[in-house]
């Protein structure tokens, strides 16, 4: 798994204007793949990708004022890229564009996919910002043999599977790189199966897509609010399903299969945080009691109890 950036901003600023666009453009071509761009005349060039590789998989971001993009025939035969993108608008700007004789318009957190194979136009605003997730046309292909027959149908910003892709999405680029090479594949594979869901992939793969993709990116859902909410005494597993318009039973379910339970998982959150303040030098000021309450705890009996069981000692020797 690697993250990179390429930026306008990282050209010389003694370059002219029309200069910094040919050469970041030249740039694009050599490194990423043949695209012919046309920027706004009404605001300065400024263009930034970024980009987050999982195996086959690329999670990328494009923003700036590039105005127009367009994929020939000429530019299919310099590169030979074939990959497909699902293209999710991020601006509150349309993004429109044509492709096998159909054109779509997708506005903000709206998808479309497309391929690099066929020719391809695309336009939008002085400014725009995309998301693209880059999948290798034998990968998509091999999972849903008749993907093409979803080329350039607009896929709602309301489309639960689109909505747990983005948010899968985002935890990818926003955690620590992965280093496990089974990981990367797990996380490539259902980044793949909520595509399949997403654009309205049909048949048997489908139906697995549908077992192993939203069942992973729910548990995915669920666990980022509990990681961001397990100090809040009033935590619950309703209140995380109410949040999610999930059932009670279905979060308890998910978190059955990873052999932690939501009980479980919270008091060990809470526990790990109270052993970092208290070693922490800065917290030296603070009860011990205060620092259970902040963590989450409303009964300090029943932290001290937790914690010696937990660490195998009392909090004040920890400290």
């Amino acid at each position: 798994m690697q993250k990179t950036a390429f930026s306008s901003k990282d050209l010389s600023v003694d370059l002219s204007e029309k200069a910094r666009f040919d050469l970041w453009q030249e740039i694009h071509l050599a490194e990423i793949w043949s695209v012919e761009y046309s920027i706004s005349e009404r605001v300065p060039f400024e263009a930034v990708i970024e980009a987050t590789t999982l195996g086959p998989v690329v999670l990328g971001q494009m923003a700036g004022t590039i105005k127009r993009a367009s994929r020939m025939a000429r530019n299919i035969a310099d590169d030979g890229n074939d990959n497909y993108l699902l293209l999710v608008n991020k601006a509150d700007t349309a993004l429109a564009g044509v492709q096998v004789g159909r054109e779509y318009a997708v506005g903000r957190g709206e998808a479309a996919l497309v391929t690099a194979a066929e020719s391809l136009k695309m336009h939008g605003a002085d400014s725009n910002i995309w998301m693209n997730v880059v999948i290798p046309r034998d990968v998509l292909t091999q999972a849903f043999p008749q993907i093409d027959t979803r080329l350039a149908l607009k896929v709602g910003a309301d489309n639960e599977a689109l909505d747990l892709l983005k948010r899968y999405c985002r935890l990818l680029e926003s955690g620590p790189v992965l280093t496990t090479p089974d990981l990367e594949t797990h996380a490539a594979t259902t980044i793949v199966d909520l595509i399949g869901l997403a654009t309205g992939a049909k048949g048997e793969t489908a139906e697995l897509a549908g077992l192993r993709g939203l069942r992973a990116a729910r548990l995915q859902a669920v666990l980022a609010r509990i990681a961001d909410n397990f100090a809040h005494p009033g935590i619950s597993a309703q209140g995380v399903a109410r949040e999610l318009k999930l059932s009670v039973r279905y979060v308890h379910d998910l978190l059955q299969e990873t052999g932690v339970s939501f009980a479980e998982r919270v008091l060990e959150l809470r526990l790990q945080k109270t052993w970092r303040m208290l070693q922490d030098r800065r917290c030296d000021g603070m009860r011990v009691s205060e620092i259970a309450m902040i963590c989450g705890f409303n009964d300090v009996a029943y932290f001290n109890r937790c914690f010696r069981r937990r660490f195998g000692c009392t909090p004040s020797s920890a400290r």
